[in-house]
């Protein structure tokens, strides 16, 4: 069976459950508001939305993990010292030594923020945080598992983002960068020419035109004006629940294939809830003879940016799955086009278990991203349908087709 003949006014009710996902959505930003990776509020939120899926699931249950959330947008300020301190020490004419805090600061950044990794967490408070978990069983035999899933948490404000938008992003990125560049040039002459050399003091004294570069890092994320994540975050998990809802409410459930949503906490802090997910139940699925596709909903804000994600977080992600999003697209009247991004999806397709991203994430979302303005008032309405209208397709193709088919 197609999702268009689940319901003789299959359009009419994605356009219902529309209504259920921003509703619910507006709610939890206006009654919760911000909602930090490890926070009571992202808590709060939580048992909200399980709240929301007694009314349509079989099974619900919030898991708690432990993490350090701070250590992730905390690496930037980590960085920012290590550097200030390269930079002291070439003004101290110790240009080699500098060489050790300014390699540091490169580990840091490239452990925790692109490798999603733990190099420092260690250094920061150890909170507990949350997945939630929503079952809705097949009618007869599970050969089949659909996990739909969106992050519960908010981001801190990344303050370059509200104040200049993509392009002082963009400056920060760049400037920074230059700085270890030149701090690793500097060191290295340290190494060739002698350090009494006025060339190497002129160019340690030059080495401080940098420091406004990591007073920036120092200061990039705003925990004072965190965001809602209303685009960001929300709308990955109301338009997940919206699929389970609808055919809760209309007595639907598939023969053999198993629904799961799912809403996990800090994402924002680096992906700690899809790994803390997938330490818990990788060996599970990969070995339980059920056929499972993971797909991350990942901000679902601009109408012409229809996308599937081929990579993320440096994963590829399933072709198969990646084909059976176009299909689900096609049968929604949009062509979905390809990119790659961070999802919760990486740490999914990095333990073997097939995963694709949907997301409508263009120039407006980008515009909002991590800022006090990806609030509810900025929720586009005719995404969000069309985002519900794709996921509810994507579920029918799944159940009628397995990945196999989607791909041929």
């Amino acid at each position: 069976m197609r999702a268009s003949e689940s319901h003789p006014q299959f359009k009419s009710k994605v356009r219902e459950y529309t209504n259920f996902a921003t509703r619910g959505l507006t709610k939890v930003c206006k009654e919760i508001g911000p909602r930090p990776a490890g926070s009571e509020a992202e808590l709060k939120a939580q048992e909200y939305m399980e709240n929301e899926y007694k009314t349509c699931a079989d099974e619900t249950h919030i898991e708690a993990f432990e993490t350090h959330p701070d250590a992730f947008l905390g690496s930037l300020k980590a960085a920012a010292v290590l550097m200030t301190a390269a930079i002291v020490l070439c003004v101290l004419r110790l240009y080699i030594i500098a060489l050790t805090p300014a390699v540091l600061a490169v580990i840091v950044l490239f452990g925790e923020l692109l490798l999603r990794g733990q190099i420092i967490d260690f250094l920061f408070p150890k909170k507990t945080s949350h997945n939630l978990i929503a079952v809705r069983k097949a009618s007869g035999e599970t050969k089949r598992r659909l996990i739909l899933s969106g992050h519960m948490d908010s981001s801190p404000e990344w303050t370059p983002a509200y104040l200049g938008g993509k392009g002082l992003m963009s400056f920060v990125k760049i400037y920074a960068a230059l700085g270890f560049v030149y701090i690793a040039v500097v060191g290295v002459l340290g190494i060739v020419l002698p350090a009494d050399s006025g060339v190497l003091h002129i160019l340690g004294w030059v080495s401080l035109a940098f420091l406004p570069a990591y007073a920036l890092l120092f200061f990039f994320a705003s925990k004072k004006n965190a965001a809602q994540g209303a685009n960001t975050d929300l709308t990955g998990v109301f338009c997940a629940a919206a699929v389970m809802k609808y055919m809760a409410d209309h007595d639907l459930r598939f023969e053999n294939t198993e629904l799961v949503c799912m809403a996990t906490g800090s994402r924002e802090a680096g992906l700690r809830g899809a790994k803390a997910y997938v330490k818990a139940h990788a060996d599970e699925i990969r070995n339980g003879g059920v056929e499972t596709l993971f797909i991350s909903v990942d901000t679902v804000r601009d109408y012409d940016a229809q996308t599937v994600y081929e990579k993320s977080g440096g994963a590829a992600m399933d072709q198969r799955a990646c084909a059976l999003l176009k299909k689900a697209g096609e049968l929604s009247e949009v062509e979905l086009q390809t990119a790659s991004g961070e999802s919760d999806a990486a740490a999914v397709a990095k333990a073997g278990i097939p995963a694709a991203v949907y997301s409508a994430a263009g120039k407006e979302a980008g515009k909002l991203m991590r800022t006090r303005n990806d609030n509810w008032e900025n929720v586009d309405r005719k995404s969000v349908e069309k985002g519900v209208e794709i996921l509810i397709n994507a579920a029918y193709l799944f159940d009628e087709q397995g990945l196999e088919e989607s791909y041929r």
